[in-house]
């Protein structure tokens, strides 16, 4: 298969015969994944020691305990997802690549001692903080969205999001060179760079999804633009007041909405994939609350699209996610073979569409269906995430109190 053989070509291609190993030493590194023929996605670590990294997107932090050693290579497994960064290091310089087997993809990868992101060459001509009404693939009815970027800028160095109906592009960083925008993240699984020319009121550039998608997007000054309420865009078919499904569990249990546990209990369906960044936000503040208000009548359950071509692969997924998130609510096995949201939906016919991962079902202790929420809002939306958190506390409140 494609996916296992770009991983032993990778591996075969850092190994050798010689026992030279060389660790990573202490410092902070700035690595370069190639997108195109002519443009970089830089990103920077620090290593801690030879067995430990920390991976840095504005504010977020990303722990790496995952370090393996062999030969001149070294693999650094990302954490939660599948990716890895594979690479020969000789005086403390790395090559090689970021490889997602499952997925069947790779990209270049180096990395070498260096404490900037880009390279602040010129002062900056604009400054880009506030709102930005956005329209990615503009001229691509079929590709076409709306978005809203939201930008902090301090002379050079620029730091905020897009975010989108169907959740955000978490942490990005990055400079404004002159009227040059540059923008970037990458967190084992998102790698996107923003690059676009600016002025005091219009931004014109492209958005890079690791080496393998490609669109422009326009965007200009709006204080007071708005997405559509993230409630209003899935909801239940007529005809339908509840959900319905029957998934596995790891266990081969298979698990349904109408089973004891969720009886007389206000449940929150949670609609993921463990690839998913956005999905993994969420899940971060689903576990926290779950396990503050367990005393309640409250259940969580997720179901899971996987890309995994197989149940086993997806199972693996699935446990290293729980593991490392230290999740207690069930994740079932919902999808294998792809994330397609129209083939999701015939899961989920009760749905009008299947819109994003993740989107979340509020059900309450009768068994019926509340609310639906569309994408999530997470750390990296600021105000945003805030006021999720309040909402949904206060929504899930009143829930539990009828």
């Amino acid at each position: 298969m494609r996916y296992i053989s770009l991983l032993l070509i990778a591996i075969s291609l850092f190994s050798c015969d010689k026992n030279d190993t060389e660790f990573l030493t202490f410092g902070t590194y700035r690595a370069e994944l190639t997108v195109s023929d002519t443009e970089k996605l830089p990103f920077t670590f620090k290593v801690k020691d030879a067995n430990t990294l920390e991976i840095y997107n504005a504010e977020e932090v990303i722990e790496v305990d995952e370090i393996q050693y062999k030969n001149d290579s070294v693999y650094i497994k990302l954490p939660v997802f599948e990716g890895q960064l594979i690479a020969k290091i000789k005086d403390q310089t790395l090559n090689g690549r970021f490889v997602v087997a499952e997925k069947g993809r790779q990209q270049a990868f180096t990395a070498s001692k260096n404490k900037t992101r880009f390279d602040s060459n010129a002062k900056a001509e604009t400054n880009i903080t506030g709102n930005w009404q956005t329209v990615f693939s503009p001229d691509t009815e079929a590709d076409t969205y709306v978005a809203k970027g939201v930008f902090k800028q301090e002379n050079n160095i620029v730091t905020g999001t897009f975010l989108t109906e169907t959740g955000d592009y978490r942490y990005l960083e990055g400079v404004v060179n002159g009227n040059q925008l540059q923008l970037s993240t990458f967190d084992g699984a998102h790698a996107f760079l923003f690059t676009g020319i600016v002025t005091d009121s219009t931004i014109n550039g492209y958005f890079y999804s690791g080496n393998h998608w490609k669109e422009p997007f326009t965007a200009k000054r709006n204080a007071n633009y708005q997405l559509q309420s993230a409630e209003a865009l899935t909801y239940l078919k007529d005809g339908y007041d509840t959900l319905a499904f029957s998934f596995p569990d790891a266990d081969g249990n298979t698990i349904s909405l109408t089973d004891n546990q969720f009886k007389n209990k206000v449940t929150v369906v949670q609609i993921m994939g463990t690839w998913c960044p956005n999905c993994l936000d969420e899940s971060k503040y689903y576990t926290q609350y779950y396990n503050a208000n367990k005393s309640k009548d409250i259940q969580f359950v997720a179901l899971a699209f996987e890309y995994a071509k197989t149940e086993a692969k997806a199972f693996s997924f699935i446990k290293r996610l729980q593991d490392r998130l230290n999740i207690t609510y069930p994740i079932l096995l919902a999808q294998t073979g792809t994330t397609s949201k129209s083939k999701a939906n015939e899961k989920l016919p009760m749905l009008n569409h299947v819109l994003s991962y993740p989107t979340s079902i509020f059900i309450d202790k009768k068994g019926k269906v509340r609310k639906i929420h569309t994408g999530f809002n997470g750390p990296a939306t600021g105000e945003k995430f805030t006021q999720f958190k309040t909402d949904f506390t206060a929504f899930m409140d009143l829930l539990l109190a009828e």
